[in-house]
C-alpha cells in the first residue's frame, strides 16, 4: 500500500508543478471571542493549490501518483476570513491513507475549475457545493441545484445565511 505524507505530496508537486502550489496564512478557528481564551490557528499540512492549477494538480495525483479515487469534495466556510476552502480527498486503489489537496477561493466570487470531466464522481460533490455554498465549477457539464428547488434564493450552508425569520421558515421577523 502506498503511503504519501502531506510533506511528500507537497515535495512531489513542487517538483512537477511548482506554479500550482500556494503558501497560505493560517486561519483562526473562530473569530476572536470578546472574552476568554484566544482561538487556535488552523493550518493543515496538506498542500494548497491555486484554483487555476487544480485540474493539473489533480491529474498529477491521479496519473503520476496513482490516486485514482476521488472520494469527496468538502467545503469549509471561513466567514471571518472571507474565503471558502475546498478539500479534495483522493485514495489509492491499493489502499492506505488518502491524500488531500486544498483550494481557497474568495466568498464574494467563489469559482474553481470542474473535475467532473476527469472524474465523473465529482459531479455530485460539485453540484452539492454549488447548491449549498454557491461555488461555481467552471466547465461543469450540468451545474444546477441538487437539493434545493430551482426558485430557492441563497445558499443555506453559508455561515451568513439567515437561520431565523427568513421567508422559508414562515416567519415575518
Amino acid at each position: 500500500m502506498p503511503e504519501l505524507t502531506p510533506t511528500d505530496l507537497r515535495t512531489r508537486l513542487a517538483t512537477a508543478l511548482p506554479e500550482a502550489l500556494i503558501e497560505v496564512e493560517p486561519l483562526a478557528i473562530t473569530p476572536p471571542p470578546a472574552h476568554g481564551p484566544q482561538p487556535g490557528l488552523f493550518h493543515p499540512p496538506d498542500p494548497f493549490i491555486y484554483p487555476d492549477h487544480l485540474v493539473a494538480a489533480a491529474l498529477f495525483v491521479r496519473d503520476t501518483l496513482g490516486y485514482t479515487f476521488l472520494s469527496d469534495i468538502a467545503v469549509v466556510d471561513y466567514l471571518h476570513a472571507g474565503c471558502f476552502e475546498l478539500v479534495y480527498r483522493f485514495y489509492h486503489p491499493a489502499g492506505g491513507p488518502g491524500i488531500v489537496l486544498r483550494v481557497r477561493v474568495p466568498r464574494d466570487a467563489p469559482s474553481v475549475p470542474s473535475l467532473t470531466p476527469y472524474w465523473p464522481a465529482a459531479n455530485f460533490h460539485e453540484r452539492e457545493a454549488f447548491d449549498l455554498f454557491g461555488i461555481e465549477f467552471v466547465g461543469h457539464p450540468y451545474l444546477r441545484r441538487i437539493y434545493m428547488w430551482d426558485e430557492f434564493e441563497g445558499f443555506p450552508m453559508r455561515k451568513d445565511f439567515p437561520r431565523q425569520g427568513d421567508k422559508y421558515l414562515g416567519s415575518d421577523e
